[in-house]
């Protein structure tokens, strides 16, 4: 990571911004516009894959991108239906800023803590880094429903998924034990009825996981791409307690100092610079 998130403050900020356009977290993103208005149009359909778990109100499509254009940064021309869509880089900032606040208040009090990811293959170590922070800080991770299995749907029949956790943080497990992706909300309903009464004060999510959180009525902090506009309909609707815009597909290594300056602004951060993500 070099030396380009070591100064604190404005300049941090504005190291970071640079680096979020350069690798295109944010700016003009490689999300395509017209895969974002179809889901859109999806979400406005209420259709369960693109509902995230959250009981939405009725979103006409007008309404889902004039919120899109304000929470997330989207091109707000309806016109506009091809080609290159935008994250605007400062709803970023502002919506991590958002975020390490909440993740400090939860270490404050030391709360307890569910993390989900359904892009592990790209955004887990973000959830390691954090877990680690919350868990130095005296918070509680859960692990409810490890090895809980069921079948979803694919082209070529059903395919087996399982929930495990890396540490703390859970994700989705192949047959073959490769972690997949997912937008499902029921593997975070099952974790929450095995839980029972018990249910953690905090949640930090994406997808499924973090709508079914926030849709339960838990604090909820979450990430989200420009085409997965439930969790910002979520957050519209006061379900979810913060969305962070971002390119959620890029290499693991990218969002290195996305991660150090959410860990430095949560106080949270590794007290050793080598330990820092």
């Amino acid at each position: 990571m070099g030396n380009e998130l070591r100064s604190d403050g404005p300049d941090r900020r504005e190291a970071l911004r640079e680096q979020l356009i350069r690798v295109r977290i944010a700016g003009e993103v490689a999300t395509p516009r017209e895969g974002n208005l179809l889901h859109y149009r999806r979400m406005v359909a209420k259709d369960p894959g693109y509902q995230f778990g959250l009981k939405l109100k009725d979103w006409t499509f007008d309404e889902t991108l004039a919120m899109m254009a304000r929470l997330c940064g989207v091109n707000p021309d309806p016109r506009h239906a091809w080609g290159i869509d935008t994250i605007d880089p400062d709803r970023t900032l502002d919506a991590l800023d958002a975020m390490a606040d909440r993740i400090a208040a939860a270490a404050r009090r030391q709360a307890t803590v569910l993390l989900a990811t359904g892009h592990p293959e790209r955004l887990m170590g973000v959830y390691r880094a954090v877990e680690d922070g919350l868990r130095a800080a005296g918070c509680a991770v859960l692990t409810p429903a490890a090895g809980w299995s069921y079948h979803v749907p694919g082209s070529s029949g059903p395919k087996y998924r399982e929930i495990t956790y890396t540490s703390g943080v859970a994700a989705l497990m192949s047959k073959d034990g490769r972690l997949e992706h997912t937008h499902d909300p029921q593997p975070m309903q099952v974790m929450l009825r095995e839980l029972d009464s018990a249910w953690p004060d905090f949640v930090i999510a994406d997808h499924g996981w973090a709508g079914a959180a926030g849709e339960a009525g838990i604090e909820t902090v979450g990430f989200a791409d420009c085409n997965d506009p439930a969790l910002f309909a979520g957050h519209a609707e006061g379900k979810i307690a913060v969305t962070v815009p971002l390119d959620d597909g890029l290499r693991p290594e990218h969002y290195l100092p996305l991660t150090a300056y959410l860990l430095a602004r949560a106080g949270i951060a590794p007290t050793h610079p080598s330990d820092t993500p």
